[in-house]
């Protein structure tokens, strides 16, 4: 017997065997596998190909099987009996609240939003695990379509047609200084002086510049090569402590600094005439089989917007 040729039976043709075999008939088994009688002939044909045997024995009383038959039908509904164990396994997990979910998300949300919804999200699943990574907007997007992670969560907005996208939690971007800065007391300061100062921005796939650059490209007259640029930083993190250094100023999420506000490390100076708001997004495939275990961490995660969306 070949082997090569063994290996290259189907699921439908021991499927046609058993079928036959339990109705006796083939025009009985083809009309409960909805075949034609010459399809169901040509998947049995092509199983005897593949072991390199007969059968099948057709009779006047039916049909019945050969010694190399009886093998394959054992083991055709050995297969399909394991194939039902799995299908109930599967079944059984979508209603059941436990699974695991592999997120990536953008700096803001992964560093100063998830940290907060992932602890209520334990407290009332706890047999679901969430785990998370911290990438920029794009590196998200692409492991999302790549099937690296199954959710993402980003700051900007995009089209693409594989991914379903939807707002959960709104920003705003601020000019932050550092305590002690001659803008400290000012109300405002204008869009003019806000390049002429020392200023620290964001790597290139961030959506926080993105933003930043979106909004001064349909707003002002200015754009980022215009201003004082002392550094650019890979994450939010970053950009604080080197405003509270005094490296210099910069344009962050309030999510991101508002301990920093609130112990007075960090001032936000209003620019004149300019606020600048965007939303987080989640993001999957639209072909992603959402399980029991994901639609209730996206419905929590939705839930979670009023909380957020406070800025």
């Amino acid at each position: 017997m070949a082997y090569d040729r063994f290996r290259n039976m189907t699921l439908q043709q021991m499927d046609a065997l058993v079928h036959l075999i339990d109705e006796r008939s083939f025009s009985r088994a083809a009309k409960k596998m909805y075949l034609t009688q010459p399809s169901l002939t040509k998947h049995i044909k092509n199983l005897e190909d593949a072991v390199d045997a007969k059968v099948v024995v057709r009779k006047n009383t039916g049909v019945s099987l050969t010694s190399e038959g009886k093998i394959l039908y054992e083991y055709a509904r050995r297969i399909f009996k394991l194939m039902d164990e799995a299908k109930e396994r599967v079944a059984r997990v979508k209603e059941d609240e436990t699974g695991s979910i592999f997120v990536s998300a953008s700096t803001i949300p992964s560093a100063y939003i998830l940290p907060h919804v992932l602890r209520s999200f334990n407290r009332a699943y706890p047999d679901i695990h969430c785990y998370v990574q911290m990438n920029d907007s794009e590196a998200t997007i692409n492991m999302v379509i790549d099937d690296q992670v199954e959710i993402g969560f980003i700051g900007k907005l995009i089209s693409n047609r594989k991914l379903h996208l939807e707002p959960v939690w709104r920003d705003r971007l601020i000019l932050a200084v550092p305590h002690g800065h001659p803008w400290v007391t000012r109300n405002a300061i204008t869009m003019d002086e806000l390049t002429r100062e020392p200023f620290i921005i964001r790597e290139r796939g961030s959506a926080t510049r993105a933003t930043l650059e979106g909004h001064l490209r349909e707003h002002t007259r200015h754009d980022l090569s215009e201003f004082a640029i002392v550094s650019e930083l890979g994450s939010s993190e970053a950009v604080k402590e080197a405003i509270i250094a005094g490296l210099g100023i910069s344009v962050i999420s309030i999510h991101a600094v508002k301990r920093e506000l609130k112990n007075e490390l960090l001032v936000e100076v209003p620019v004149e005439d300019h606020r600048i708001e965007r939303n987080f997004y989640v993001i999957y495939k639209k072909q992603f089989g959402l399980m029991l275990h994901h639609r209730l961490f996206l419905d929590f995660v939705r839930k979670s917007e009023a909380v957020f969306n406070n800025s």
